[in-house]
């Protein structure tokens, strides 16, 4: 015979299975996007307005005074508020409907930008938004050139970015490129029309390395690579902008270079640390690339001259010998200036005076 106790046990454990899965059991379930601060209802589903319901937030109950009916309202609702709803049936807890309310704001017009940094081969547009939506948004791009439609290759990382081939070098005919931004409160777009030429920049200079020059105080020798991302410097060659200035001043010095990848500063404060960068540019077209990253140099300085172990101590031989020394004697001790018969006290006195004046110095 079963135990009272145990199958008392038992029977609470299912009833609280039994709750469990009402609870969790999804009849309907669904996303509901709604803007900050809007006013936000939501229906228990197929219930009717006056069923006895209870809603919870992220598996918290909410207070009655939010009901209307079998209906929640929830008034200026912010970002704090995104979150799972669920209403139940009356006390049996049947979970009757589910949502997962999302709240943002539609996106705002995106940021749009086309660059080619690999000249001749295409050129990339990337984009983003101004400001956060909190929701998801989906991009379509679409580029023009004349009538002909283009493909744009996303990128698989960063997702924001794809790359478009040109088709035709040289080309007078502009681009055009769109971009629609959509999310589930709304949707913008931007577009960017331009020719082959304005959008060409190149990316930085790279391995930019500054040394001193041997035996010259005010001379930097600077040197750099073509950007890899440059397909063909010698059918395309780039010029460079370097720049130049000691940390404890504000203002840059300038060199173009239309040729080369070194240079060598001849008017360089001496002795001062210096910061250094180079920027790069296609002969004929496009602008300049950013600045590449700083690198820091000072030109060469004399080193000190330092004494040698014997010339050290002929110095500290002959100080000793000087410091030392004692005043002569002879004419304290001159008995023929000493009148009277203490011409021998004063003789002795001399002389213990001296003595200690020679212990002082030792």
């Amino acid at each position: 015979m079963a135990s009272p106790v145990r199958s008392a046990c038992c029977v609470v454990l299912a009833a609280v299975v039994v709750v469990y899965a009402q609870r969790h059991s999804v009849q309907e379930s669904h996303i509901q996007y709604e803007r900050v601060g809007a006013d936000v209802t939501m229906k228990c589903g197929s219930m009717d307005w006056d069923a006895a319901v209870t809603w919870t937030a992220n598996g918290t109950d909410i207070d009655e005074s939010r009901l209307n009916g079998s209906y929640l309202i929830l008034k200026n609702v912010d970002l704090s508020q995104s979150g799972q709803y669920s209403c139940y049936e009356g006390s049996s807890w049947h979970l009757k409907y589910q949502t997962y309310l999302r709240v943002g704001t539609p996106p705002k017009e995106p940021v749009l930008m086309c660059r080619s940094n690999n000249y001749p081969k295409g050129f990339y547009c990337s984009w983003h938004l101004p400001t956060p939506t909190y929701i998801p948004n989906s991009f379509n791009i679409s580029v023009i050139h004349g009538t002909k439609d283009m493909v744009c290759e996303k990128d698989a990382v960063p997702k924001n970015r794809c790359h478009i081939r040109y088709i035709q070098l040289f080309s007078t005919v502009k681009y055009k490129v769109t971009l629609t931004v959509t999310n589930a409160l709304g949707k913008n777009f931007t577009t960017l029309t331009f020719d082959e030429f304005a959008i060409v920049k190149p990316d930085p200079p790279e391995s930019v390395v500054a040394k001193p020059v041997p035996n010259n105080p005010r001379r930097l020798e600077v040197s750099w690579q073509n950007p890899s991302s440059w397909p063909d410097p010698e059918s395309f060659p780039l010029k460079f902008f370097l720049r130049y200035r000691p940390l404890i001043l504000d203002q840059w010095q300038h060199v173009e270079l239309s040729d080369g990848t070194s240079h060598t500063i001849t008017d360089a404060y001496a002795g001062k640390e210096y910061i250094i960068q180079v920027a790069a540019k296609d002969n004929d077209i496009g602008t300049w690339s950013d600045w590449s990253v700083a690198v820091h140099a000072t030109p060469w300085t004399e080193e000190p001259k330092h004494l040698t172990t014997e010339a050290q101590i002929t110095e500290t031989t002959s100080a000793s010998t000087s410091s030392f020394m004692a005043p002569p004697t002879t004419k304290i001790c001159d008995k023929g200036a000493v009148v009277g018969s203490g011409a021998m006290a004063v003789c002795w006195t001399a002389g213990l005076v001296v003595a200690a004046y020679s212990v002082l110095f030792i």
